[in-house]
């Protein structure tokens, strides 16, 4: 039986992501005496040295140190899972679970997942984090996020993930431009209009990649940062916007028609994507959230609902 507490771990863990033994006791709210004593049992315990302490300048862990943290992180949290399993004898889900969302995305596919996780699985505490397609997968690597949604973009090494649905994107007309009694827009048939650039990343880079591509220049009238005013914007007839995230009904806030239309040269679709860090085993409230999101993707894909409500 191993001569170790989850207590030791757990102050070892916090000392080692505080970066001193004063801010690990400051976050756990014990003294410093607390932890400093518990880190010399638990290397006497393991018989190694896990940090060296450097007077007013914090701790540094050794190679070991370093081994113990990532190990201790997963016990922590398999026996957190456990006791949360146990306390409803394993037969519902029940505990903290972290959702990120790219922000575009969030309004069309967040509400149905936590309206499942309300109704089939209410003592699971859902928690919904929007930000940048940067910010996300930073967040999950950090382990500040269980899951994540976002575009299959510019994604770092180190994640998993699962394809929810297809997003090509398309070209946003006020009502009657006379591009829109086109079926399909031809990027060269923008060149001279007044584009409306989301200048959010992924968003810009991925519609100024299309325009290169197609050899043709677009002509940046405006830069928005948020996604509903660019739609806004279009509608009240500054110019035309190119956009990957399709809301199931073409009007704007205002209440104001907007048109959408496919493009030509047709874009590589981008997949929006059910995001988390490779290597790390989901807890049963974020695997159960995997596996409905994935069943009902055609549910989230806007598209779909568009479809439904008879529009193109």
């Amino acid at each position: 039986m191993a001569a170790y507490t989850l207590r030791q771990l757990a102050y070892f863990v916090a000392v080692a992501e505080a970066g001193s033994i004063s801010g690990a006791a400051a976050t756990l709210h014990v003294t410093p005496t607390a932890v400093a004593s518990a880190m010399t049992d638990l290397e006497r315990v393991l018989r190694t040295q896990l940090m060296v302490r450097r007077k007013a300048h914090g701790v540094a862990l050794t190679p070991t140190g370093a081994f113990l943290h990532e190990r201790a992180r997963t016990l922590l949290r398999d026996a957190d899972e456990l006791e949360l399993a146990a306390a409803s004898g394993g037969t519902e889900l029940a505990g903290p679970l972290v959702l990120g969302c790219y922000v575009t995305i969030a309004p069309t596919i967040v509400p149905m997942l936590m309206e499942w996780i309300a109704t089939h699985h209410p003592k699971v505490e859902l928690t919904v984090v929007t930000g940048s397609q940067a910010e996300l997968p930073q967040r999950l690597l950090a382990g500040a996020l269980d899951l994540a949604i976002g575009y299959d973009i510019a994604l770092p090494d180190g994640l998993e993930s699962v394809l929810l649905y297809r997003t090509p994107a398309y070209v946003l007309l006020p009502d009657g431009h006379p591009l829109a009694a086109r079926e399909v827009v031809p990027l060269d048939a923008l060149a001279d209009e007044p584009q409306i650039l989301l200048d959010i990343p992924p968003a810009a880079q991925h519609t100024l990649l299309l325009f290169e591509r197609a050899g043709v220049t677009p002509r940046i009238a405006r830069r928005t940062s948020d996604f509903e005013l660019t739609r806004s914007l279009v509608a009240r007839g500054f110019g035309y916007a190119i956009l990957i995230q399709r809301p199931a009904v073409d009007r704007t806030y205002e209440g104001l028609p907007v048109v959408v239309r496919e493009i030509t040269p047709a874009s590589p679709s981008g997949g929006v994507r059910m995001i988390w860090p490779r290597g790390v085993r989901l807890s049963d409230r974020a695997a159960a959230m995997v596996a409905f999101a994935t069943e009902h993707a055609r549910d989230l894909d806007p598209r779909m609902r568009r479809q439904a409500l008879g529009l193109r």
